[in-house]
């Protein structure tokens, strides 16, 4: 993982409170040097009302961001001067060339010349289609291109909001190792993302947020590893079964389905029974089963996902 801890991004106790109905509810989480940082959570869970704030769009009501050991809100321009961030949508001149978009926007930016402009076009990898007009561009260049102009300012925190969004297959890979590869030259990453199998690939620690509280913040393989895997039981009879695995302290029956006839002998019946716990402990469970009279046709051993860990932290809600 990463050697060095150094704090880019430290998000302390932050409230914020709209027309006396409290939307974020003194959430914490850092983000460290070097790292991708993913941001999941389903609707209305807070999580466009926290980049807000992380961009000073916005003042929380309590609580502190800080970026590079300055305060967003009180230090605007010193913390913002470290901060590249795409919010939706790259904002570009379409009528415009690529390089023509960069340029205009290095105007607003103190030091920036012709030198930076080439280097984070080289960083994005846009050098060939660079003096085209953007109008010209697929949906995966103007991202490119956004987050060229984003890396200007030379930031140490890169901030993107749904980075893959409505990019095909080939295009969301190619941007999740765009984005790993930025890390790698020391830059931190905060992503924002409804793909929770991208997510997984792609960052190293991950905050889920539902109803305005972050509930987990961790390493994503830790996560993972700390969430019970799933093993659907094929048995015969199901009553039986189920009494056995309901009757286990460590197992939690997460839905079982009425049998199905075997098709080579119409007189069997065999269910399927969907259940979460501990790998270690299925070798003993079958056995237990098969003591006990049960007829074992299939065991099937799921590991966790993010999906998984995401599910049960939030109880079922949609992502988005």
């Amino acid at each position: 993982m990463l050697n060095q801890r150094e704090v880019v991004l430290s998000v302390q106790n932050v409230k914020k409170s709209i027309k006396r109905k409290e939307i974020i509810k003194g959430i914490s989480f850092e983000v460290y040097a070097g790292e991708i940082f993913g941001f999941l959570g389903p609707n209305g869970s807070g999580k466009t009302t926290t980049i807000r704030m992380l961009v000073d769009l916005i003042a929380p009501s309590e609580g502190t961001i800080t970026i590079c050991g300055y305060d967003v809100h009180k230090e605007h321009n010193k913390a913002l001067q470290y901060v590249g961030c795409i919010v939706e949508n790259p904002e570009l001149y379409t009528y415009l060339s690529g390089w023509e978009n960069l340029e205009n926007f290095a105007r607003m930016l103190p030091n920036v010349g012709e030198k930076r402009i080439q280097e984070v076009v080289d960083i994005v990898g846009m050098d060939v289609r660079i003096h085209d007009k953007v109008r010209t561009y697929s949906l995966g260049m103007r991202q490119r291109l956004g987050i060229a102009q984003a890396l200007l300012n030379s930031p140490k925190l890169l901030i993107l909001d749904e980075p893959t969004n409505g990019l095909d297959p080939q295009g969301i890979k190619e941007m999740r190792e765009f984005i790993q590869q930025l890390a790698q030259t020391g830059l931190s990453l905060f992503v924002s993302s409804h793909l929770l199998s991208e997510i997984q690939q792609m960052c190293d620690r991950v905050a889920i947020i539902s109803h305005g509280k972050v509930i987990k913040v961790g390493e994503v393989d830790s996560l993972i590893d700390e969430s019970a895997s799933r093993v659907i039981w094929r048995v015969t009879p199901l009553e039986m079964a189920l009494a056995i695995l309901q009757s286990e302290a460590d197992v939690e029956i997460v839905e079982y389905h009425q049998a199905v006839e075997d098709h080579k002998d119409h007189s069997l019946q065999i269910a399927s029974i969907v259940t979460q716990l501990r790998p270690e402990d299925v070798p003993l469970l079958t056995r237990k089963l098969a003591e006990s009279g049960v007829l074992l046709y299939g065991v099937e051993t799921k590991s966790p996902t993010l999906e998984d860990l995401f599910l049960s932290l939030t109880e079922g809600e949609r992502i988005g």
